[in-house]
């Protein structure tokens, strides 16, 4: 078995290839030959210990995530993978960098969809450990000009507009209200742990593009019901588990504003069974809560590419 570290990741996953490893593995969740085990919660005297698994035909794999959050402070995620048809343990591979890359790169792939072809600005709201993958996924699918970014912190989205705008060499700025952040903008990105709605639905103009990817938890809303009900398609990483976890639709649903036989999976308009954009004026919105099968997908394309250039070390299990 091959472990594999937090280093090691960020320099065998870049956010081009990550994005392709999702693309290959919603198309082979639309063709059902991919499955997931929702996120399941422990309590713990202090925290929660969180583990969620999948397999992929395509990728040959299957295995798990898991991590505790809350108990120390800091987070450290780690994936256990094993080979689908030798049952054998592959690789134990820290997760914190790769859960932060799949998690963009599965708005890359909402967006290469569901987004206009020619859409070239975006809207970042959240200004965290996610949100430049989120932003560098996006300009990965489409040719983005520039960006402008809100969090509630001016000092913290005044650096990620410098520090983004240096990594990804477009015009990203830091504007002081969701609001601003999203006008005229062709795709948006929430990414926040907020539990009350960061930007009104009538903010968004004619054929926008939303990634919801903040909350994967029922208490937390980034978006509101009128957010919702503008949406023309609603795609999700997984139906059952958005029905646990997607707080924006959960309470629209609660509130008669939304009803599941409206969701699609990304899955299948990836695959080609459903489309991710009717008509030029739609809003679109992909809500991601992030599914043991992408960081699975992730992990085996780490492996394989750590395998070929002996990085990594083996230990005997």
């Amino acid at each position: 078995m091959l472990l594999l570290n937090e280093e090691d990741v960020r320099r065998l996953l870049p956010m081009s290839e990550c994005v392709e490893a999702m693309d290959m593995l919603f198309k082979d969740h639309g063709a059902g030959a991919a499955h997931v085990m929702p996120r399941y919660r422990i309590s713990l005297p202090k925290g929660l210990h969180h583990t969620m698994g999948g397999m992929s035909t395509a990728f040959g794999a299957t295995g798990l995530k898991t991590y505790v959050a809350g108990a120390g402070g800091s987070v450290r995620m780690v994936v256990l993978l094993f080979g689908l048809d030798s049952g054998e343990p592959l690789a134990l591979v820290a997760a914190n960098a790769l859960g932060q890359l799949r998690t963009g790169a599965a708005s890359g792939v909402a967006t290469r969809y569901m987004a206009h072809a020619d859409a070239s600005s975006v809207a970042i709201i959240g200004s965290g450990s996610q949100a430049g993958t989120q932003l560098a996924a996006v300009c990965a699918v489409r040719p983005i000009r520039d960006a402008s970014v809100y969090s509630r912190t001016p000092e913290k989205r005044e650096a990620f507009a410098r520090e983004m705008s240096n990594e990804l060499g477009i015009a990203v700025r830091a504007v002081g209200s969701a609001a601003e952040a999203v006008r005229g903008a062709d795709i948006v990105c929430t990414i926040t742990s907020a539990r009350e709605p960061v930007v009104a639905g009538d903010a968004f103009k004619p054929g926008t593009h939303i990634n919801a990817a903040g909350s994967n938890h029922w208490m937390r809303r980034e978006l509101d019901e009128t957010a919702v009900r503008r949406s023309a398609v609603i795609a999700v990483d997984d139906v059952e588990q958005a029905k646990i976890e997607a707080g924006d639709l959960i309470w629209a649903y609660e509130r008669k504003a939304f009803r599941w036989e409206q969701v699609v999976e990304l899955g299948t308009i990836a695959a080609g069974k459903a489309p991710g954009r009717p008509n030029a004026d739609a809003v679109t919105l992909f809500e991601s809560q992030g599914i043991g099968s992408e960081d699975v997908a992730a992990a085996m394309h780490v492996y394989k590419k750590a395998v070929a250039q002996g990085i990594g070390r083996d230990v005997t299990v």
